[in-house]
């Protein structure tokens, strides 16, 4: 296996941007009962129900603008890999935990990076039986916080961050894909999402989308805001497709506008990125 691989292997399994998904748990929002009206994307009700107050689709937009302040903490997961983390956009600043793989993992991922512009680091730690046999793995500088290039990482989803586009997942454009939704108590939804349009969400990647075939179209999802209206949970239930069987991509979000800034690592723990490390996530 080559370090390339390794890299191309592991990111897309993990659906990851600069952040990722993660182990699927159970749902948590539930379908409403056969008397609760469907709301279409213009907030119509179907004619199963009488109209309802208000547009649940707009709430649903609109639970998403205190994101783009970038003051909050997240966290992703699904497809065996999780990630959390913070955001804040006073400091400029960004701070994630990533873990790609589990213990009986034949080769396990986790990343600690730092994002405090106009600088980035990554410490990054390999496991499972094949880690030690990775060609240049001596070179990786493992327990390390490997100072980045910003030139080599620009465009980067896996090791860079856009300050001007702060949402590790991509909510905001996901709820724009929304089709049918409905209330199914206060402050939660259940409804479906046409995802073709979100590769550019983070959460999703666009082979994961291709894969999903006309059922991208009509992905159910639940999602839930907290008492301000804003959101705290969506949750996608991406059906089998193939030989993938169903499994979640959750996204949280907490403390808006309590969040803190990254802290730089000490410089006695940072060395200068390798070649290799670029390799590995390119």
């Amino acid at each position: 296996m080559t370090v390339r691989r390794l890299g191309a292997g592991l990111m897309a399994a993990a659906l990851i941007t600069p952040a990722l998904a993660a182990c699927a748990s159970g749902g948590t929002g539930t379908a409403g009962s056969t008397a609760t009206p469907t709301v279409t994307a213009s907030g119509t009700a179907s004619p199963s129900g009488a109209p309802v107050a208000g547009d649940a689709k707009q709430a649903l937009l609109d639970s998403t603008k205190e994101i783009s302040n970038g003051n909050f903490r997240f966290a992703l997961a699904g497809v065996g890999s999780t990630v959390e983390g913070q955001v804040h956009q006073p400091s400029q600043s960004a701070a994630m935990k990533i873990a790609i793989g589990g213990p009986s993992s034949d080769l396990a991922m986790k990343l600690d990076v730092i994002h405090y512009k106009p600088d980035s680091w990554v410490k990054l730690e390999l496991s499972g039986p094949t880690a030690n046999s990775l060609p240049a793995i001596k070179q990786l500088n493992l327990g390390k916080y490997q100072h980045l290039d910003q030139a080599r990482i620009k465009g980067n989803r896996n090791l860079g961050f856009d300050f001007d586009k702060v949402d590790p997942a991509g909510s905001a454009v996901l709820t724009q894909g929304i089709t049918e939704v409905r209330s199914t108590g206060t402050g939660a939804y259940a409804g479906t999402i046409d995802v073709t349009k979100a590769a550019e969400a983070g959460s999703l990647n666009a082979a994961t989308i291709a894969a999903l075939g006309t059922q991208a179209k009509t992905v159910p999802f639940t999602a839930k805001v907290d008492p301000q209206g804003r959101l705290s949970e969506l949750v996608l239930q991406l059906p089998a497709s193939g030989q993938t069987t169903a499994r979640e991509i959750r996204m949280t979000y907490s403390d808006y506008g309590a969040a803190t800034a990254a802290q730089k690592p000490p410089a006695d723990q940072v060395v200068e990125a390798p070649t290799e490390l670029y390799n590995l996530f390119s």
